[in-house]
């Protein structure tokens, strides 16, 4: 006898399997048949509702803010959108997680706090250089960060490309992944300053700043020098066509590269939002003008991006809207949201759920190595899925599990998540997280990629 059967549109890496059964044994998936697997101890009937597998965030900020969101609120928000896996960066204000001791600390942190899985990333102190890049990989990081480009010398350091280089030498052995932020920090701060001599402090002045130059030319560099060290090299968030260009020819020299693209840069544009919500939607990189944004589904459609993510970040509306762009903090919520946003946006664009399926679950369980446990609705997997209406609804940040008060996303209309589960157990019942804090816990990577 199965815990639980689910019946509905089942969506997987490679198909949409309507009025497939889904059944599930001690918290894993046994498998996924046409005909009804027997009998079982409860069944849900979701019938036109998509079963899709669990979402695995690729980018999560919970903690870049003190006192504002942190691990128990984000993982809330998260099993509210269908999503079970957050994958942390390591620049929590406070508390750059770049050793051991740092990482052991947070990997606590989630086992007490968190409503669904945490898996967590490293990066290096420029002061460390490599020294503990061995130990945070033997603590359970599930990848690497890095920026080239810097905003705090402590938090959000830039790392000058000779230490990249020797990071990512020290990793390469792991088959671990080297994820990086992708902009130029010379070239920003150059035209920064050029931004502000002219006094352009519109909603254009973060674009004319944080250029798409700046962008291709740290892409470029990053992907080099991934072929230099055969470390598997990864953008984290790529939003201009050129940057997948840039990664496809490094794939076709036969590199391990990858790129991730953030959902708003596939649902915004500078010229028809930016323009009217302002220092709300001040993100880096930035998002760019409605040509780019095509320009990226384009390359989605061909199967060209691996991960869709949010960079989600719960700043408070204080530092988001300023009436001077550049005065703004940079990103926002929205780990509530990008399940639901992206199967909306596949469905008007004639864009298969599977591969929403892949870009969300699946490729991301891949990148951390968190397969077969994490990912897909596959046996042996863990049943982590949610249950989805498609037929839409208003969202707003009024009753929804975010803890911001803005959101770019409130008063779209989306499809709906009715259930979220967690290996097999329910988290969200479609109106509040039905779990305690630490019933989350944290993942590690699993063999090699």
């Amino acid at each position: 006898m199965f815990d639980l059967v689910v019946r509905g549109d089942l969506v997987t890496a490679s198909a949409v399997l309507p009025g497939h059964y889904l059944s599930i044994l001690d918290g894993k998936v046994v498998g996924i048949t046409a005909q009804d697997p027997g009998a079982a101890r409860e069944r849900i009937d979701a019938q036109g509702a998509y079963v899709f597998p669990g979402a695995v965030d690729a980018q999560v900020h919970s903690r870049s803010q003190k006192g504002s969101e942190g691990l128990a609120a984000c993982t809330r928000a998260a099993a509210a959108g269908g999503v079970t896996t957050i994958v942390e960066m390591p620049y929590d204000e406070g508390l750059l997680v770049c050793s051991a001791d740092a990482v052991r600390s947070k990997a606590a942190d989630a086992e007490r706090e968190a409503h669904v899985d945490v898996a967590l990333y490293g990066t290096v102190h420029p002061q460390d250089g490599t020294s503990l890049i061995a130990e945070q990989i033997e603590a359970g990081v599930c990848g690497f960060k890095f920026s080239t480009f810097g905003t705090d010398p402590v938090r959000f350091p830039r790392i000058p490309p000779w230490l990249m280089r020797d990071a990512f030498a020290a990793i390469a052995p792991s088959g671990l992944a080297a994820g990086v932020h992708n902009e130029n920090h010379e070239s920003v701060m150059h035209d920064l300053e050029c931004v502000k001599e002219a006094g352009l402090t519109d909603y254009t002045a973060h674009g004319k700043s944080h250029t798409d130059f700046a962008e291709a030319l740290a892409m470029a560099e990053i992907y080099e020098i991934g072929a230099y060290t055969g470390c598997r090299a990864h953008v984290v968030h790529c939003s201009i066509g050129r940057g997948i260009d840039i990664c496809e020819s490094y794939r076709r020299q036969g590199f391990d590269t990858s790129v991730e693209v953030c959902i708003h840069y596939l649902v915004f544009s500078e010229d028809e939002d930016v323009a009217r919500l302002g220092g709300k939607a001040k993100i880096n990189p930035p998002i760019r003008p409605s040509q780019e944004r095509e320009a990226l589904w384009r390359h989605l459609a061909a199967g060209n991006i691996d991960l869709v993510s949010t960079d989600h970040v719960a700043w408070s509306l204080d530092r988001k809207n300023d009436p001077n762009m550049l005065k703004n903090a940079s990103g926002g919520p929205s780990i509530e949201v990008m399940v639901p946003v992206l199967i909306k946006k596949c469905l008007e664009r004639g864009v298969d759920l599977s591969m929403a399926a892949r870009l969300l679950a699946a490729n991301p369980a891949r990148h951390f190595r968190l397969l077969p446990r994490k990912g897909a609705l596959t046996a042996g997997a863990e049943a982590d899925f949610s249950i989805i209406d498609p037929s839409e609804a208003r969202w707003s940040v009024e009753g929804s599990q975010t803890i911001s008060d803005w959101s770019l996303y409130d008063g779209m209309s989306l499809p709906q998540v009715k259930a979220t589960y967690v290996r097999g157990q329910q988290v969200w019942d479609g109106k509040s997280v039905v779990v305690a804090e630490g019933f989350g816990g944290f993942v590690k990577p699993f063999g090699r990629a």
